[in-house]
């Protein structure tokens, strides 16, 4: 066996199987490139589920990780640290809000805003005790803990977990007849991924989160927008919400907010929202840690000055372009996505998601499939134009 089959033997044979990888073992990285251990080098097309938006090892992000690494890394919660103001505050204004409450992974994120949303329900709306309502959207992904696995319509990541968390009324994407109707005086939220993508880079509808937006302000609900994929730059905007002049009420952030360098994630909202909290509610040792504030301040920093949102428009207008002469030739039965994202049907006669995935790794692209069919395409945001028209001519070579 060679250096790839050995490492890959020796992981199957120590992990659990809840992933099915491609079969690359990466040994280096930067910007829109990888380099395996046996050195082959391919284009990342994926990005770490937007979470390496400014490409790998981002000079600015690592040098500012490890400056923070030479001063102090973790102080939990129970003490300040001279890096929680400014990320604090200066997220906050990014997102034209007033309150950050930090934690670390996107699924803890979600966690907290469901908790958030209850508690304001309770606090503040005045639903009775254990009657709080929040609405969801079919097809979503907010991650795979036991709550939110428990309002997930993909049944392989929710078969076998029961009993399940209830609380939740699931209604079709991009549907706001049914919307309306699942909305009652015991809601408390309505939360929506802006474009689902894990579902396939599914973009609603022109007109659906305005008039969500609307729904819950009429209904006294709050309207919670996972941006943890969508936000950051990944769709030419620095939220998905703003192509439709959307501001919810809670933004739930993660992936980029880190840079690819450490985990990061945040809700936040308004001093109404966040201010139910009081000390000893909800906490977290690691959210907010100086490394991750460190890291996530240059983030902010490098959103501020547009450049990166107007990368993924101009070069997403590009990716849409050569994409749509799939679907003029019939490889492709459907692209959807915006900006720098997209989700790519392919026809079936060509073969399976997972099918083309393997055979772009062996052109030096890598992708992933998702749901059968369907291949999702999100490069770095710092991907050259060059690199981006190789890659996808890979992928039409491959369809051909």
């Amino acid at each position: 066996m060679n250096a790839t089959e050995k490492l890959i033997a020796s992981a199957e044979a120590h992990t659990a199987h809840t992933y099915h990888p491609l079969p690359v073992v990466v040994a280096t990285a930067d910007g829109a490139w990888l380099t395996d251990v046996e050195g082959r080098r391919y284009l990342d097309l994926l990005a770490g589920y937007s979470a390496l938006n400014f490409g790998h090892r981002n000079r600015r992000l690592v040098d500012a990780a490890k400056a923070q690494l030479e001063r102090v890394t973790l102080t939990s919660r129970a003490f300040h640290h001279d890096r929680f103001a400014a990320f604090c505050s200066e997220l906050a204004e990014l997102c034209g809000m007033e309150l950050v409450l930090p934690m670390n992974t996107g699924a803890e994120a979600v966690e907290t805003a469901v908790k958030t949303a209850r508690k304001w329900g309770y606090r503040v709306k005045g639903v009775p005790a254990e009657m709080a309502k929040i609405v969801v959207a079919g097809n979503n992904f907010h991650g795979r803990t036991t709550t939110l696995i428990s309002f997930s319509t993909d049944a392989e990541a929710r078969a076998d977990y029961g009993p399940y968390t209830p609380g939740f009324e699931i209604v079709p994407f991009g549907d706001l007849t049914a919307m309306r109707a699942a909305v009652t005086e015991n809601t408390v939220a309505v939360l929506l991924e802006p474009i689902q993508g894990e579902a396939g880079v599914l973009v609603p509808a022109a007109g659906y989160l305005p008039a969500v937006r609307e729904l819950t302000r009429e209904r006294n609900v709050l309207f919670v927008a996972d941006e943890i994929q969508s936000g950051l730059g990944r769709t030419g905007r620095t939220f998905a919400c703003e192509h439709e002049n959307v501001v919810p009420d809670v933004y739930v952030l993660g992936k980029a907010l880190g840079g690819g360098v450490v985990p990061v994630s945040a809700v936040v909202s308004s001093a109404e929202v966040l201010g139910v909290f009081r000390p000893g509610e909800h906490g977290s040792t690691f959210g907010g840690n100086p490394l991750a504030c460190a890291v996530a301040l240059e983030v902010i920093a490098m959103l501020r000055t547009g450049e990166y949102q107007a990368r993924a428009a101009e070069l997403g207008a590009r990716l849409h372009r050569e994409l749509g002469k799939l679907t003029a030739t019939g490889s492709a039965t459907a692209v959807r996505g915006r900006g720098l994202w997209a989700g790519v049907d392919i026809a079936p006669a060509q073969g399976t998601g997972r099918e083309i995935s393997e055979k772009l790794m062996h052109r030096g692209v890598l992708v992933k499939d998702t749901h059968g069919p369907t291949i999702r395409i999100a490069p770095p945001l710092v991907i050259s134009e060059k690199d981006l028209d190789w890659g996808l001519a890979q992928l039409a070579a491959v369809l051909r």
